[in-house]
């Protein structure tokens, strides 16, 4: 079994917050940018910027 530690890390590009691999984005991880559908709805919106 892999810790919690070992698993892959990426930043959001939203929020800019790091996260971790979930098995739900095993197939995608490439693609993943966001951290969740909050950030990545919050980015689709025109006029909004980046949390900082």
């Amino acid at each position: 079994m892999r810790r919690k530690g070992d698993l892959p890390v990426k930043t959001c590009a939203s929020c800019g917050r790091p996260f971790t691999w979930r098995k739900k984005w095993a197939r995608v991880w490439d693609e993943v940018r966001y951290c969740s559908d909050r950030c990545r709805r919050d980015r689709l919106r025109p006029g909004t910027s980046p949390k900082g």
